[in-house]
């Protein structure tokens, strides 16, 4: 039933399939309409929709910068979330985890939307170390010294902490703004730009170390 919804790009249509609750809804906890829902209530599940939508959507735009796009993600993560629901842990907070949900959707659409590419520059873009050889393209023994410089990359990245490695990640690879992924991460603006340049500086040390430059 819910597989029609997963390929439409509107929300409101995900908002249509539930029967709107009774105004006695509007003031049960999270998750107690959880609870209900499982228990076969559409019309709970319809209450949690028209509680977060706006603000998952609004939240979205700003992230991401397209209100179309957060239309989609969040229509992606309401559809995930009725599937899954079963499996959410009532000790953490519904909205927190929708939007966990629908931020990877967006992110996910937007890898989708881009060109695939091989190239090693993706990966050393965020230090701007590069490799002795350009031209590993030459012959076969040359690409495969480019792909094993590519893990190398990824191992690198890899080593980085978390906090650090993430925003880099995002900056570099996933071409969000400093705005955006300060509203991803919910951490201020200067933050996500100190978090950067660290995980650069750290990661330029350690591809040097690796290439010998």
């Amino acid at each position: 039933m819910l597989q029609e919804y997963s390929r439409i790009g509107v929300l409101n249509v995900v908002f249509d399939h539930f029967c709107w609750a009774e105004a006695s809804l509007d003031s049960i906890s999270d998750n107690q309409l959880i609870q209900q829902t499982i228990a076969g209530n559409t019309s709970a599940f319809g209450a949690l929709i028209e509680r977060y939508q706006d603000r998952l959507v609004h939240s979205l735009e700003h992230a991401i910068g397209s209100r179309e796009d957060a239309l989609d993600a969040a229509q992606q993560a309401f559809v995930s979330a009725w599937k899954n629901l079963a499996s959410f842990r009532q000790d953490a907070a519904f909205y927190s985890w929708l939007y966990r949900v629908a931020l990877n959707a967006a992110i996910s659409n937007k890898r989708r939307q881009r060109v695939p590419t091989t190239s090693l520059e993706n990966y050393v873009a965020a230090s701007g170390v590069v490799p002795h050889d350009k031209n590993s393209d030459a012959d076969p023994e040359r690409q495969l010294a480019s792909d094993e410089h590519v893990c190398l990359v990824r191992e690198a990245l890899l080593q980085l902490a978390k906090e650090f490695r993430q925003p880099l990640v995002l900056k570099e690879m996933d071409g969000f703004s400093y705005e955006e992924i300060a509203s991803i991460l919910d951490i201020p603006i200067g933050t996500v730009r100190s978090r950067i340049f660290r995980a650069r500086k750290e990661l330029t040390e350690r591809l040097q170390r690796l290439f010998g430059e």
